[in-house]
């Protein structure tokens, strides 16, 4: 079985690919990302890996994270 691919968020369909420029370019913390994309403000299931991407630069994870 093939893993699932986490990579978007799914409220708002923004490709964390997308974010992560906007967040380097704004230096955006988390919270900042909420405030401008919507992004991890609707559902919140992306919050732990939008925390990740902006953590390690991550875009695309194969993991269940959890808060």
């Amino acid at each position: 079985m093939s893993p699932i691919l986490i990579a978007t968020c799914i409220c708002r369909q923004m490709p964390f690919a997308k974010l992560l420029p906007l967040a380097r370019e704004h230096g955006w913390t988390l919270q900042d990302v909420m405030r401008e994309t919507g992004c991890g403000d609707g559902c919140g299931l992306c919050r732990p890996y939008l925390r990740r991407m902006l953590t390690t630069g991550e875009t695309q994870f194969t993991e269940l994270l959890t808060e």
